[in-house]
């Protein structure tokens, strides 16, 4: 059962894992190829200020704890050449009225997050290939854990009908041992 279970967990796990990063690489590829084609970077001037905002925000797809955003308000041009105006996120911290700062929008030119970009999606997929391995690898062992344990409670469960067969009679007079 060993025997079986190592090689489940060397050659079936990391196999699995390989399998499931590559078709998650896939579609996150194709996403990536389709929020470019959808969101366009432009060029926002900042107005103020965004009034009843946080003066700093973060976002956890775009940037980490240690990269805070500003909420501006800000106007810039549409992909269809239109002004547009609102509040947009910024990485500045003092962001002054009349700088400029970089922004995505969709193709309607409502801001847009930033799109996924190649190695982000690639090492998602890693993880997620990472992720499936573990996962059948703790599934290997228990299964292995669980065979097991049947196996043994069969063999106790004999043990206890052999046992009350041949009863406890040593020591005891008249028994025939």
């Amino acid at each position: 059962m060993a025997l079986v279970a190592l090689i489940l967990m060397v050659l079936a796990a990391p196999t699995l894992g390989w399998r499931c990063g590559s078709f998650t690489d896939d579609a996150l590829q194709k996403s990536v190829r389709a929020q470019r084609a959808q969101r366009h970077a432009t060029t926002a001037v900042v107005l103020r200020r965004a009034p009843e905002a946080p003066h700093f925000v973060t976002d956890p797809e775009v940037s980490s704890e240690r990269t805070p955003q500003t909420l501006v308000v800000a106007r810039w041009k549409a992909p269809d050449g239109t002004d547009r105006r609102g509040t947009v996120t910024t990485l500045s911290r003092k962001p002054g009225p009349g700088t400029e700062v970089k922004i995505w929008t969709d193709r309607d030119g409502h801001p847009a997050p930033r799109p996924m970009d190649t190695p982000t999606a690639h090492t998602h997929a890693a993880l997620a290939g990472f992720g499936v391995m573990l996962l059948a690898v703790a599934l290997i062992e228990g299964c292995r854990r669980l065979i097991v344990w049947r196996m043994m409670r069969g063999r106790y469960t004999r043990i206890d009908q052999d046992w009350a067969e041949a009863g406890p009679d040593w020591g005891r007079t008249g028994t025939g041992s």
